[in-house]
């Protein structure tokens, strides 16, 4: 909504983080319970938030493997995990950090998911995970996205994938207008094609079911308010700017609704988590 800069996403992060559900989470850690270590592949890490959201829930040693196509945001995902550790030491490209009782081992790759996403999974990690990414993709990706992993029986943790729910408050007389052109824009090109957008959890969760996973949801949206004032704001001139390029609502419209919106006492973004075991 306001791209993927490394200040965007150290925005977004507090509300992120709480918005994941537990139930979700204490389903990963109980399918990992009674191991030692994993492996885990991180697709379109960004800065590192999902893997600070996602470490606890995971056995003692844990091997990461962090991939993003922007070279910028690999080199804020170090700097954010080393700052995030108790403990942090790199080995060449590497870092080895600990926090609390977890011992991790970190590595990046900077790669294009549209054409290397098969070549990430044929190493057969312990678990793929994903934030914010599947909304983003085109249908024939997650096609193809889904044989990669039902070949390599490969357990699947995703969250935060945006659903077209918005609620602001107080109301306004456009919000409907300009909350539909926005999921509009979301299903354009992303760099993938045309872009699944609201619809991509569900259906993903309808391919991974037809593929024999045993297939998890639950809803997180971003719940804001009082303390939120600056993310709120960011979130509005993006919807704003999307929904007017759609040409569905016209620049005085969107000026408009944005000028309140960045007035807005709260919001309530919809996004769905999803858990996928083979």
């Amino acid at each position: 909504m306001s791209g993927s800069s490394p200040e965007w996403l150290a925005l977004r992060e507090p509300a992120d983080q709480q918005a994941r559900s537990e139930v979700l989470t204490w389903q990963l850690s109980e399918h990992f319970a009674g191991r030692n270590e994993v492996s885990v592949i991180d697709l379109g890490c960004g800065a590192g938030s999902n893997l600070r959201g996602t470490a606890g829930w995971l056995p003692d040693r844990q091997s990461w493997l962090l991939v993003d196509y922007d070279p910028e945001l690999l080199v804020a995902a170090r700097q954010r995990l080393t700052g995030w550790a108790d403990e942090s030491r790199a080995d060449g490209r590497r870092l080895i950090l600990r926090k609390g009782t977890k011992a991790l081992e970190v590595d990046f790759a900077q790669a294009d998911l549209k054409e290397e996403m098969e070549a990430l999974l044929a190493q057969a990690p312990d678990l793929v995970t994903a934030s914010a990414l599947f909304d983003l993709v085109s249908e024939p990706w997650l096609d193809t996205f889904t044989a990669a992993l039902t070949a390599a029986r490969i357990p699947l943790y995703t969250v935060l994938s945006y659903d077209g729910q918005q609620s602001w408050a107080p109301p306004h007389r456009l919000d409907a207008a300009v909350v539909a052109a926005f999921n509009d824009h979301q299903r354009t090109d992303k760099g993938f094609g045309p872009a699944a957008g609201a619809e991509a959890a569900s259906g993903l969760g309808r391919r991974l079911t037809d593929a024999g996973f045993r297939v998890s949801t639950a809803s997180s949206p971003w719940l804001l308010g009082a303390g939120d004032h600056e993310l709120m704001s960011e979130l509005a001139g993006g919807i704003a700017t999307a929904a007017q390029e759609t040409h569905a609502v016209s620049a005085e419209e969107a000026e408009e609704w944005l000028s309140e919106r960045q007035r807005a006492a709260g919001a309530s973004i919809g996004h769905t988590d999803l858990l996928a075991i083979p």
